[in-house]
């Protein structure tokens, strides 16, 4: 994807420039740090940089290979021994895909880090026309705080960086492991403040409301990281979700779940943000490695993730989620046999040749609203928790949840986000949320056709983190490895 479509959605900027200019902006990486940062079009350009980090691999697509192939929700499909050893939760510290996740994130971090540290000393007055200067602060603060919270729950302790690397001496770039409640501080700290300088919308236009960090993107992240973070708060949960709920901005819940993956209802209600592909050279390769019988695809739905639909009477959600089809291949898990019937992971419909539309939320709502039901049944309420989890199961099509106690409330919760949420890359993080990863890929009963055995995941305490990239550990002896790893 190119930076030009993060050009589009900051058109709206400050007051008085007009938006053609805004087609006209570079990525601040296109020219040197020192003189880079002098205007308010540089401070424009820095942040257009800072977004395009969005059109990285790992939001595109390895976020949901460590969260949904990693859990119970789907199997590697294709044909990359590195992903399998995702699957088989047996990734090694040399596998590729860790150091290119970990790089993307810490270059994406670089960029903000920049942004904060020189659009404060910009001296050029439009920055500061409608306090355009403290939103591109709140906006890069948003970001720093996102990538960081993909960070630190795959890796647990990691480096934090806030200021610019300007020296390639071993004392600047050798950098030791921050202990996770400091990372998770920092986070929330740059959370804060973007929640007190972003505004609820920017403006009437969803295409730039949807793409860029607002409060009720701030605010959505604080309550994901105050349920996520090993010293959850639900109190804290449960506030910020109802600040995203009842937002001036308007998210709502679609009123048809389909709606938010058939391609025609972009910038929709219920999106938080989502990252503005449009097709063609500024379109989202993702799909294709999902869909089309050419070769065969990725991301192929567990048996599990099919019966956990089936069980529930989730045909709305399972057919919005999941297709059958033929495939030219045969298939480990679902046939043998080449041209048999196998699913598709389906909430990206069109591959166009590599070059979709289609969207992976950042953030959206029904996500929120099954966190303020966990936080109210954390917190002993359970009938504001059964009216919150009811809201999303009667979209659904589904009666209200039978559950009695906070015991299994708290499943029927998890249950419901593996429903709402599957391909969305949420799941391994619930798993490990609710103190169940171990337990759940312990008992998870997947059949090899080729063997006609179980696969054994051997899953262990010590595989609920990835461990830290070999390739980043060479450059970096300070880093150390997290345990259970070599």
């Amino acid at each position: 994807m190119k930076t030009r479509i993060f050009l589009f959605i900051t058109g709206v900027a400050f007051v008085g420039q007009a938006c053609d200019d805004y087609l006209d902006l570079k990525p601040i990486s296109v020219v040197t740090a020192e003189n880079a940062y002098s205007t308010a079009d540089d401070a424009e350009a820095a942040l257009v940089g800072a977004y395009d980090s969005f059109s990285q691999e790992y939001y595109i697509w390895d976020n949901i290979i460590f969260n949904d192939v990693r859990s119970d929700n789907h199997y590697a499909g294709g044909d990359d021994a590195n992903i399998y050893q995702v699957d088989n939760l047996a990734i090694e510290p040399t596998n590729p895909r860790l150091f290119n996740n970990w790089s993307q994130l810490y270059n994406a971090i670089a960029k903000v880090n920049l942004v904060l540290d020189k659009v404060p000393q910009i001296e050029d007055p439009r920055i500061d026309a409608g306090g355009r200067r403290r939103q591109i602060l709140g906006e890069a603060s948003f970001l720093r705080a996102y990538h960081y919270y993909q960070l630190v729950k795959m890796w647990g302790d990691v480096p934090l960086i806030t200021k610019p690397v300007s020296s390639t001496a071993p004392s600047e770039v050798h950098v030791e492991r921050s202990p996770v409640a400091q990372v998770y501080t920092q986070i929330v700290a740059d959370l804060e403040y973007a929640a007190a300088n972003l505004p609820a919308t920017f403006g009437s236009d969803a295409t730039v409301n949807k793409a860029r960090a607002t409060r009720g993107a701030a605010h959505a992240m604080l309550a994901k990281v105050w349920a996520q973070r090993p010293d959850r708060d639900y109190e804290k949960v449960r506030a910020y979700a109802d600040s995203v709920i009842n937002s001036p901005a308007g998210y709502r819940l679609l009123d048809n779940y389909d709606h938010l993956w058939d391609g025609n209802h972009y910038n929709n209600d219920e999106s938080i943000m989502e990252v503005q592909f449009v097709g063609g050279t500024e379109g989202n390769w993702g799909p294709n490695l999902l869909l089309g019988s050419d070769w065969r695809k990725f991301v192929t739905p567990s048996k599990d993730l099919v019966a956990a639909f089936d069980n529930e009477g989730d045909t709305e959600r399972k057919n919005s989620t999941i297709v059958f089809a033929t495939a030219p291949w045969a298939d480990e898990f679902w046939s043998l046999e080449v041209g048999g019937t196998i699913p598709f992971s389906y909430k990206w419909r069109d591959p166009a040749g590599g070059n979709s539309t289609n969207r992976q939320y950042l953030l959206r709502l029904g996500d929120i609203v099954l966190l303020k039901a966990e936080a109210h049944n954390e917190l002993g309420q359970l009938e504001d928790a059964r009216a919150e989890i009811d809201r999303i199961r009667d979209r659904a099509g589904l009666g209200p949840t039978p559950a009695a106690n906070q015991a299994e409330m708290r499943l029927a919760i998890e249950n419901e986000r593996r429903l709402e949420l599957a391909q969305e890359a949420q799941r391994w993080d619930d798993l490990v949320r609710y103190g169940r990863a171990v337990e759940v890929m312990s008992n998870l009963v997947e059949i090899d056709l080729r063997t006609n055995q179980p696969k054994d995941y051997e899953m262990t305490e010590s595989k609920i983190l990835l461990p830290i990239p070999q390739s980043e550990r060479n450059r970096n002896p300070r880093l150390g490895q997290n345990e259970g790893y070599n």
